[in-house]
């Protein structure tokens, strides 16, 4: 299970909330882009099918998730906005379906807080 992911130079991995933008090519021919912006919830697969998870908070409050092969054409480049794999301990994030985004935000800070707080043990005198 990947924790990790590279796109173009670019790396993100789970629990990181990122934006992905896309070409979209409308009925008229025009084409436009589109953003998705989220967090990462899971990576799934090996190189040819790798796909990703992102997971956002749409209106009234209802969670809107889009999967992502890599090998998407019409992905133009991803950013990230900010990193969370610090505060990751697993490969899968599906249990942040069911918290509130402050529960979510919580969960980095107290991982944020452990990264501060480390203790070293001495032995002896």
């Amino acid at each position: 299970m990947a924790l990790k992911i590279s796109f173009k130079e670019v790396e993100f991995g789970v629990g990181d909330r990122i934006r992905v933008i896309q070409k979209v090519k409308e009925a008229d021919g025009k084409v436009r882009e589109s953003a998705f912006e989220g967090m990462v919830i899971s990576v799934k697969g090996r190189e040819p099918g790798k796909t990703f998870v992102v997971r956002r908070i749409g209106e009234g409050g209802v969670g809107i998730e889009r999967i992502f092969p890599l090998s998407l054409p019409t992905i133009e480049k991803i950013v990230v906005v900010k990193r969370g794999i610090e505060g990751v301990r697993r490969a899968k994030l599906y249990y942040t379906r069911t918290k509130a985004p402050t529960e979510v935000d919580m969960i980095y800070k107290k991982a944020a807080a452990r990264g501060k707080f480390k203790v070293s043990h001495k032995v002896g005198p």
